[in-house]
């Protein structure tokens, strides 16, 4: 009995390497920046050929809701002074599973703290997730190392600039794109707390942002910030297959009491650089969400912004002869 349990033993500590060693991670350097990634993009699944995920219909069905909500789990990241903007491994597991099959390559070119990449091991998808900070690196490196789900995908993390990805990987590979970006500079100013009911806590007077990187989006206006983002995604559409997804979560926010429109301006910037806006999903937070305050009572109206965000679904249109409609636009009527 005693030499079956320490058999168990042994047999779990290897299994734990093994998958340390599948989830790499991988440090920048002069050689790495000229050679492409040795990771898989080919579909592992028996799904037909037209079908763009391995959902079935009563599962598809449920997704065509416009409006999404989630619940965190023991395995995500919510302090934020690990990361100041996460998400669930459950939203980034819904987006995965709704746009790719097993096997497929997804990508996320701001990871942060990993939580794309942990979805990408549950759902049996490998996965390249970049990112400036080396810090967010090393977290997404400790939490790969803690899944132990194994199968034959591999994820990813990469200490470098969103910029460089096309470096890595090859033309028409990526299925997915899915990110939660910096947000301009929403989270590069000293927080008040004006819309929580407990104002005077650890995050009133902080500083949120992502890092002070001169390359770091977050410390960005939106005019500027939207112009990055447009040059960053028109570098990443070749490495997208034909129709493939690209789903981006973002907020709005507010600015000296005026909205400010993230979503509307990336909307219209990726438009000009060749995605095609597919559909608009409304992340509802409210069950999520705690303390809030009255804000702007009694003259005031505004919605709050941390019970909402965006998840904007573009893709990879198919070249078109002139006059000629996608087979896509005709199932529409």
């Amino acid at each position: 009995m005693m030499s079956e349990e320490i058999i168990k033993k042994n047999t779990n500590n290897e299994e734990k390497r093994q998958l340390s060693e599948k989830n790499t991670l991988v440090e920048t350097n002069d050689e790495l920046k000229n050679s492409k990634l040795d990771i898989s993009y080919q579909k592992t699944c028996k799904c037909p050929k037209n079908h763009i995920n391995c959902l079935s219909a009563k599962e598809w069905l449920k997704s065509q809701l416009g409006v999404w909500q989630f619940t965190y789990e023991k395995r995500d990241v919510r302090d934020k002074k690990i990361h100041p903007a996460t998400f669930p491994i459950s939203l980034a597991r819904k987006v995965i599973e709704l746009f790719s099959h097993k096997g497929e390559l997804i990508l996320d070119p701001f990871v942060g703290s990993g939580t794309t990449l942990i979805a990408a091991n549950d759902c049996d998808r490998n996965a390249v997730g970049f990112d400036l900070n080396d810090k967010y690196i090393s977290i997404c490196n400790e939490r790969l190392a803690q899944s132990y789900l194994f199968n034959n995908s591999k994820q990813l993390a990469v200490n470098d600039d969103a910029r460089n990805i096309s470096n890595y990987l090859y033309k028409d590979t990526v299925t997915l794109i899915f990110t939660s970006p910096p947000y301009a500079n929403l989270l590069n100013r000293i927080r008040k707390n004006k819309s929580r009911r407990f104002r005077n806590n650890e995050q009133l007077g902080q500083i949120e942002q992502y890092s002070q990187d001169p390359r770091d989006l977050g410390i960005l206006n939106i005019e500027q910030y939207t112009k990055e983002m447009g040059d960053i995604f028109e570098e990443l559409l070749p490495l997208l297959k034909t129709k493939a997804h690209c789903v981006i979560n973002v907020p709005d926010m507010w600015w000296e009491n005026k909205r400010v429109t993230i979503h509307v301006s990336l909307i219209e910037e990726l438009r000009k650089r060749g995605y095609e806006l597919r559909n608009i999903i409304i992340w509802d937070r409210t069950n999520i969400v705690n303390q809030i305050g009255i804000f702007g009572w009694p003259s005031n109206y505004i919605t709050m912004g941390v019970t909402f965000e965006y998840l904007l679904d573009f893709w990879k249109p198919p070249k078109k002869k002139e006059g000629e409609k996608h087979k896509c636009d005709e199932n529409l009527y």
